[in-house]
């Protein structure tokens, strides 16, 4: 009789947002979670009861993704969780997710907003990534958060697109450098979506709303839904031959 070990995924940032509804869809095709919070401790355990409803376990832990000197000491919480919940020493998937928006024009963009986007969406995944790799199970599998703005340009993004651009490369590397573990990397780039991202202007403005809807295929602003079932469904069983790849998941915007 074979017994199924049940993977264990970090998703950061995982209270609210994108990184909410990747933490449940997850739990819903049967993964346990590790989910990240930076300030909203009550939201973090809110998520983790529901996760625990859907009958997964889930820790919420504190970390801050723009603090790349406090790695090491999450990787050791981390550690401690996986031995304390799951009586284990490994994680299956990284979802790196956390992050924040900065809407400037190129000539108004200042050094601190650039380098907070810096700290966050660049060194911060590079880093938490190193420093959780020792404990992540040969043959798991990373997803790096990017943006529809890497591919079409919106005056007001350069130094956000940037960076994800960036992570783009740096996830073809991961990939090629991680293969030898059987580990899979592959970045998921969300268009326009309806959250309190960038302030909620995308959900909250009826014009924006209304002009992205009417510049994509399917017709509408993209749900957190579309893209917490899309990640998924890239670390669902089937495909594990999936690597280094950038798949977009905007309904078409722009094309």
């Amino acid at each position: 009789m074979t017994t199924t070990i049940t993977p264990i995924a970090i998703v950061t940032g995982g209270s609210r947002g994108l990184g909410k509804s990747t933490a449940l869809h997850l739990a819903a095709q049967g993964t346990d979670i590790i989910l990240t919070y930076r300030s909203q401790a009550a939201e973090a355990q809110a998520v983790v009861a529901q996760i625990e409803a859907l009958g997964r376990r889930a820790v919420a832990l504190p970390l801050d993704v723009a603090v790349s000197a406090r790695f090491a000491d999450f990787a050791a919480q981390v550690k401690a969780a996986l031995a304390t919940t799951w009586q284990r020493d490994r994680f299956n998937f990284l979802v790196n997710n956390a992050g924040h928006g900065a809407y400037a024009s190129l000539m108004d963009t200042t050094e601190a907003q650039f380098d907070a986007l810096f700290n966050v969406h660049l060194k911060g995944v590079f880093f938490l990534t190193q420093k959780l790799l020792p404990l992540m199970a040969d043959g798991g599998r990373i997803v790096n958060i990017s943006s529809g703005l890497t591919r079409f340009a919106l005056p007001g993004y350069a130094a956000y697109a940037a960076m994800k651009g960036a992570v783009e490369v740096m996830t073809r590397y991961m990939a090629k450098e991680l293969g030898a573990r059987g580990i899979a990397v592959n970045t998921l780039a969300p268009g326009a979506i309806e959250t309190d991202f960038g302030g909620g202007t995308v959900r909250d403005n009826p014009e924006v709303n209304g002009f992205i809807a009417a510049q994509t295929a399917l017709g509408r602003v993209g749900l957190p839904d579309d893209i917490g079932g899309a990640i998924a469904t890239l670390l669902s069983p089937g495909n594990g031959w999936v690597t280094a790849q950038r798949i977009e998941a905007s309904g078409g915007m722009f094309i």
